[in-house]
């Protein structure tokens, strides 16, 4: 198996006494979809944030294409962040500027292209998430699937060897929603590169995964290909996959004495 992209060991985490993230190991292959699953409040969306240096942990290594990004310089944290593409949840495009605008903002910023090229590699990008002739829009005049891949073309604007995607699918419709998985896949194969996604939709996760990394409580609980979590026997896992509620159990009489102040 090849050498690791992403290499994770022993990451701790905390806000305030709470802690997040409690020892993670884990690594991440050249050219695999990851997905990272788990319900609200595991430690998913934390974990990207330390993955692209966003967060800083209390304890552990995250060493991403050879750099240790906890202890690295600012100059060489950069060096690794400029071939990483970043997907937000809410695509988080700059209401102020068009579409192409947007899309050319990382390459205006960190290459020196001529702005005609770029303008050329911004039209080349949106064509690649089907946004072709939309670089005059503003992101108000698009629905939100459309917002996403405005998003998506600008997250791959710089060829990154590394897509991180948090929630892509969240907030669409079904039918949209399946758009933005199939995207992220043939984009994954065309470029060539390694993709993160961070989600909680499972419907997203059979189309999309090649390896699945279920958190619970900031532990991983799983971690495995899609048919090895379908064959496990662990009562998370299974509760996870059949989308069980946890069992509560509420006294009427006790809930109503509290409703009421009574002891």
């Amino acid at each position: 198996m090849d050498e690791p992209i992403i290499k994770i060991r022993n990451l701790h985490t905390s806000y305030g006494k709470r802690k997040i993230l409690k020892g993670i190991d884990l690594d991440v292959y050249p050219y695999e979809t990851l997905v990272i699953l788990g319900r609200s409040g595991c430690g998913k969306s934390t974990l990207l944030r330390h993955i692209v240096g966003l967060n800083q942990p209390d304890e552990g290594e995250i060493i991403v294409k050879g750099v240790n990004i906890v202890t690295a310089s600012e100059d060489e944290k950069n060096e690794v962040l400029k071939k990483i593409g970043m997907l937000f949840q809410s695509g988080a495009l700059f209401n102020s500027m068009t579409v192409g605008e947007n899309v050319a903002l990382p390459l205006l910023e960190h290459t020196p292209q001529d702005e005609n090229i770029i303008k050329i590699m911004t039209r080349m990008k949106l064509g690649m998430v089907g946004l072709s002739g939309f670089e005059d829009f503003m992101p108000s005049q698009l629905s939100g699937g459309m917002k996403k891949r405005a998003a998506l073309a600008r997250a791959i604007s710089m060829d990154p060897d590394i897509l991180f995607c948090d929630e892509p699918s969240a907030g669409l419709d079904p039918i949209v929603a399946v758009g933005i998985d199939q995207l992220i896949l043939n984009l994954q194969s065309a470029m060539r590169m390694t993709t993160v996604v961070v989600t909680h939709e499972m419907a997203s996760v059979f189309i999309i995964a090649d390896r699945i990394c279920l958190l619970h409580e900031g532990e991983i609980k799983f971690l495995g290909t899609k048919e090895e979590m379908k064959q496990s026997n662990d009562p998370y896992v299974v509760q996870f996959l059949e989308r069980r509620a946890d069992e509560e159990h509420l006294d009427p009489d006790k809930y109503l004495h509290e409703l009421v102040g009574e002891p």
